[in-house]
């Protein structure tokens, strides 16, 4: 069986030591062991090691010790990827002041990942950008991306304990 693609954005690492949002943490802990299992072909951008890069030493440690205990591919920044982020613009799915979210969601697609993990709310996990990036990715010739949390992966596991 074909493994999934699963691109993940900043917010994805950054609930890994997220004190003020347990649940949240808790979520990601738990699709964090299905990383570690290489369930998935994990990718991330050099968008997602910049915005870490911002994080104070001692939560970009954490951080990082968790992101090196998973396989992942940090995929390379090209002229398409630029394309199709400034597409999702023009066309309002987000504003340019979200520019690094259109480039989180370009990366994914131009790789021909499967789906988008995220925990960003505002700008990537909502309809109005899932439906705004189906329809422009439909256009431009990229297929359909899933944008999930990480709860997604997890629920199934919860529902099956309760039987």
């Amino acid at each position: 069986m074909k493994k999934l693609k699963i691109y993940l954005d900043t917010s994805i690492i950054s609930y890994l030591d997220q004190q003020d949002a347990p649940e949240k943490m808790a979520d990601t802990l738990k699709f964090w062991k299905k990383a570690q299992t290489d369930e998935f072909d994990v990718f991330i951008s050099p968008v997602v090691i910049r915005e870490l890069n911002k994080c104070d030493d001692k939560k970009l440690s954490v951080l990082k010790n968790f992101l090196n205990s998973i396989k992942f591919t940090l995929l390379e920044e090209n002229n398409e990827i630029k394309d199709l982020a400034k597409l999702y613009v023009e066309k309002n799915i987000l504003t340019q002041k979200s520019f690094d979210d259109c480039l989180h969601i370009a990366y994914a697609c131009a790789s021909n990942c499967d789906i988008i993990v995220s925990w960003n709310f505002k700008h990537i996990v909502n309809y109005k950008t899932i439906s705004g990036v189906k329809g422009v990715n439909a256009i431009a010739g990229y297929k359909e991306m899933a944008i999930y949390t990480p709860a997604m992966f997890t629920e199934k596991e919860e529902i099956d304990d309760t039987i």
